[in-house]
């Protein structure tokens, strides 16, 4: 794995978390877009050394809309970049993590996306993904 790559924050409202964002933090804002796999849309913000990936449920079933209710709004999960997630994802498992799924998804701008599931990693979402090459 390269690094963190993101931060995911699980919002109730976009439009009512980017103020504080884009104006008190002040990060700039990258793109939006609708993941329809995970039902959520997200946000994206430069934070310098890594990104920030606002998430708002774009439906009442998704993860997100799940966390939200479960938890409140707050850190999401912790994204980190891997060039092979299909062999990160071999690596994580014979290491003794568990994946939410032993396929990865695509998720924001394409890219491919697997999450260690919280049980067997201290109760933390962490991702794994793989950036799609330009």
């Amino acid at each position: 794995m390269k690094g963190v790559d993101h931060i995911g924050i699980a919002v109730r409202s976009l439009e009512e978390a980017l103020p504080f964002y884009t104006g008190v933090l002040p990060f700039k804002l990258v793109k939006m877009e609708t993941v329809e796999s995970e039902q959520v849309r997200v946000a994206f913000l430069d934070a310098g050394n890594c990104k920030i990936e606002l998430l708002e449920p774009a439906g009442e079933d998704g993860p997100v809309a799940k966390f939200l209710e479960k938890r409140g709004e707050g850190i999401h999960h912790i994204a980190f970049e891997t060039d092979s997630i299909h062999q990160t994802i071999q690596q994580l498992t014979e290491r003794g993590a568990r994946m939410v799924s032993a396929e990865p998804k695509e998720g924001a701008s394409g890219a491919l996306v697997a999450f260690i599931h919280p049980k067997s990693a201290g109760g933390v979402l962490y991702e794994v993904c793989q950036k799609r090459k330009k």
